[in-house]
């Protein structure tokens, strides 16, 4: 019998004698779903969410592939594993499925599933940085990520570099330096809506041999690709769209790089923030729909900015879809559609902020979004206290709108009703 090795996607073993890997997530959206007639035109995404990694359970012909909650595998012999299965931190076949289904989705070559999105983050930057390395990242970016950043790989030597990313030449200029190792982008922005060109800072990024590390959580893959535009990885917190339901915690990372893949797939492995089994069937489910609640989220949130916009306690409405949007444009050719999320300024300052954010009824106050529900959050002091007194400070007077896939008068009401008691 031949020894395992390690296998680059997952960092767990592979049996050479059978030639079987335990999560191998190789699948694209094109092929994921089962093979093609040569020449016929790529799944589209919805057959790759509902299909991919989710072949029927071939002892019984269960159509929804089952829960694997075992933490160990039973081996023929020493180091015989059955299909690269050995112990549930090195692969599970829930999560197995779940990454061949993120990778569809993303249209990327391998995926790996996190306990978090921040564990998924770190997990990318301690594959690719060392200490004395930089971040260059967007100055509204989400305050866990600058957390993580600044106040964890601070102390090992790396640091964090906010600006303006709409700003080409000066992005440019700090990824010439030496030490900038990731650029990091969120678009749409985490709560302030800014939308940036993946595909020119892809050049950069390039140019410097620095890597490009999109967060994809507002948008989610049915409505942007950035491995497409030029990113070298996804990241994702599936807590939010790919969960969709608010019951699971959860995150992921996308590459299509194969040695990307090995030092992702080695931290997953050796540090061990994974996704439980129940959490990856949870983010699959959710998965299998996203495309559906998208379309609604995606009306819903329109509607309510376009409501908004001319409210007389309204200062400013922040929503790509709207046309006066300063990335309305960019957001157009980049996005099949605006989001879910809608940010909003209020004339009456933090004191009107406060009392709509407690005073709404369907929108519940609460941390998170990307649930079916209708969210409200007061980032100042929820999301992103973290960063009070720092560049990415938001404004106090800032309400950010999860918006769900309730009854769109309902939601617009609600809102009205709230407004009203200013």
């Amino acid at each position: 019998m031949t020894d395992p090795t390690t296998d680059p996607t997952t960092g767990h073993t592979a049996d050479h004698a059978t030639g079987h890997t335990a999560s191998g997530p190789t699948a694209s959206p094109a092929g994921a779903a089962g093979a093609e007639a040569p020449g016929r035109r790529p799944r589209g995404f919805a057959t790759a969410a509902v299909h991919a990694g989710q072949e029927f359970d071939p002892t019984t012909g269960a159509v929804v592939p089952p829960l694997h909650l075992s933490s160990t595998y039973a081996q023929d012999g020493i180091g015989g594993l059955r299909n690269g299965y050995e112990y549930g931190r090195s692969a599970n076949p829930t999560r197995t499925s779940l990454q061949v289904q993120l990778a569809a989705a993303e249209g990327g070559s391998y995926a790996f599933s996190f306990g978090s999105g921040l564990a998924a983050e770190d997990a990318v930057i301690r594959a690719v940085m060392r200490p004395g390395q930089r971040i260059v990242m967007g100055n509204d970016a989400y305050g866990g990520t600058y957390r993580l950043i600044s106040r964890i790989h601070g102390a090992w030597g790396i640091e964090a570099t906010p600006m303006d990313l709409s700003d080409v030449d000066r992005v440019a200029e700090a990824m010439s330096a030496p030490e900038a190792a990731v650029l990091w982008v969120e678009t749409p922005s985490n709560p302030l809506m800014a939308i940036t060109d993946i595909e020119a800072l892809a050049k950069i990024a390039r140019s410097t041999d620095a890597l490009l590390v999109v967060d994809n959580t507002f948008a989610t893959p049915y409505l942007q690709q950035p491995l497409a535009l030029g990113a070298d990885v996804v990241v994702h917190s599936t807590t939010k769209y790919i969960g969709g339901h608010s019951d699971v915690v959860g995150g992921a990372a996308i590459v299509d790089d194969a040695d990307l893949a090995e030092k992702i797939g080695f931290q997953q492995f050796a540090v061990g923030a994974i996704s439980g089994p129940l959490d990856a069937y949870l983010a699959t489910r959710g998965l299998k729909t996203l495309a559906v609640r998208m379309d609604r989220h995606c009306r819903n949130a329109e509607a309510i900015a376009a409501h908004l916009v001319d409210h007389p306690a309204v200062e400013r409405v922040l929503y790509p879809g709207l046309a006066d949007h300063p990335g309305h444009e960019l957001a157009k050719r980049q996005m099949s559609g605006f989001g879910g999320m809608v940010s909003v300024q209020l004339a009456g300052g933090e004191p009107a902020a406060r009392k709509v954010a407690e005073g709404t009824k369907l929108f519940q106050l609460a941390e998170s979004l990307g649930g079916i529900e209708s969210l409200m959050n007061f980032p100042h002091e929820m999301t992103h206290a973290s960063v009070q007194g720092t560049e990415l400070a938001v404004p106090e007077n800032l309400l950010r709108l999860s918006v769900g896939i309730e009854d769109v008068r309902d939601l617009i009401d609600d809102i009205d009703d709230a407004l009203a008691g200013l």
